[in-house]
């Protein structure tokens, strides 16, 4: 039998992530370690720390709102603006074939964050099986999350 090992899913397992909201920034400084990939006037891209698939990003306002009707006109337009930009680094970088793009809205929708609106970006590929576990709660990520960042990060900077 071989092994799967992801031992970074230990921590979102058990819960561990220290306390505040995870998509309330501080210090730009803290963009690389955070898998912030872009910063803009009103809102980011950063990448899913436990991901569906390969380069999962999440695109969210920088102010701490969980509806999206609170959002104003200018937020709108940057989510969707980097929600675009998002799918098409992935397609640029990962070669992605098609994509889920949503959001859960409240806990019983299955928001892991209910207090900050943030869409999802999850890029698909013909046959993969990374949205729907095939061993129990097991998913294979094929590449490192640094690995992603720094090649998403790039694809980035030369928009």
């Amino acid at each position: 039998m071989e092994q799967l090992w992801a031992p970074w899913r230990l921590e979102y397992v058990q819960g561990i992530g220290g306390s505040g909201c995870i998509f309330c920034l501080g210090a730009a400084s803290d963009d690389e370690a955070r898998l912030v990939l872009h910063r803009g006037q009103h809102c980011f891209i950063i990448m899913n720390r436990f991901p569906y698939s390969n380069g999962h990003l999440m695109v969210a306002p920088l102010r701490h709102v969980a509806d999206p009707g609170l959002l104003d006109a200018a937020e709108v337009a940057e989510l969707h603006r980097l929600t675009t930009v998002s799918r098409e680094i992935l397609r640029k970088v990962g070669k992605a074939q098609g994509f889920n793009i949503g959001m859960n809205l409240g806990a019983v929708s299955g928001a892991g964050v209910a207090d900050h609106l943030h869409q999802h970006i999850v890029p698909r590929w013909a046959g993969d099986t990374n949205f729907m576990p095939v061993f129990a709660d097991v998913r294979v990520i094929p590449q490192h999350l640094e690995a992603t960042s720094r090649q998403l990060r790039a694809a980035l900077a030369a928009l």
